[in-house]
């Protein structure tokens, strides 16, 4: 394992990134309602990550036709937007990345659609607070098992499936970089964190259970069960104090 630790430099490149990627998010997030197509939100997230001067960095990753994954009711992650059509009630995971002067930045949110359930809001509601308490555990001195393991403890203490099939990871000059951040794991244990590492933490939390399953396109992700899932995430930087969190909307 390579774990790469980045220069202040670096790191207020990725924040700029991080700032740039918030904000088209928030144009696209701005367009989810009842009617709407998913290739209809991904077209928004490419004209909006260009004319701020990023480049997509999902577009043609291994393949990946699109520059926003789209993942719909039961869908994890990987959704590739098409021609469905968003109705009252759905849930919708928006991940999205972007590349500014060679460096990355990788953050996603689930939105309801129009009115949801109450379950479905309790979901949501859990995620994004277990991507809280994960990001807290990101101190330099700390080590990779405190944030999966808190991720775990909160997501199960209130009965959700937690995907084990899929991590966050490390994302500098590549998406993906070492070390993966597992939402699962035990406290003191794994690499020990330092400051100028740059994580993507993203937990994906289900109503039923854990296990998953992968479409015939080779892409999206589906809880075995068919049960509701959600994905929160952001780009995080260990500092000597309070982890950053880069992919917040400037200001």
């Amino acid at each position: 394992m390579t774990i790469i630790l980045k220069t202040e430099k670096e790191i207020a490149i990725m924040r700029r990134a991080g700032h740039i990627l918030a904000a088209a998010l928030e144009e696209v997030k701005k367009n989810v309602r009842p009617g709407v197509t998913t290739r209809e939100l991904d077209e928004i997230a490419e004209r909006e990550l260009r004319r701020r001067g990023t480049t997509p960095s999902f577009k043609g990753y291994q393949g990946f036709p699109a520059s926003l994954c789209a993942s719909v009711n039961e869908e994890i992650v990987h959704g590739i937007p098409g021609g469905r059509v968003l109705k009252e009630g759905d849930i919708i995971s928006l991940d999205i990345g972007n590349i500014l002067e060679g460096f990355q930045a990788d953050m996603a949110v689930t939105v309801g659609v129009g009115e949801i359930s109450p379950a479905a809001t309790r979901l949501l509601s859990a995620t994004q607070a277990s991507l809280v308490a994960g990001i807290a555990q990101a101190r330099a001195g700390g080590h990779l098992g405190d944030i999966g393991a808190v991720v775990e403890e909160y997501a199960q203490s209130r009965g959700y499936g937690v995907v084990r099939d899929y991590t966050g990871h490390g994302i500098g000059r590549d998406m993906h970089e070492d070390p993966q951040i597992p939402n699962f794991g035990r406290r003191g244990k794994g690499p020990e964190l330092k400051k100028g590492m740059t994580l993507a933490i993203e937990p994906m939390l289900n109503l039923g259970t854990e296990k998953t399953r992968v479409a015939p396109d080779c892409w999206t992700v589906y809880t075995a069960d068919g049960s509701l899932s959600a994905h929160f995430e952001h780009t995080v930087a260990i500092t000597d104090g309070e982890p950053e969190i880069l992919t917040v909307i400037e200001g």
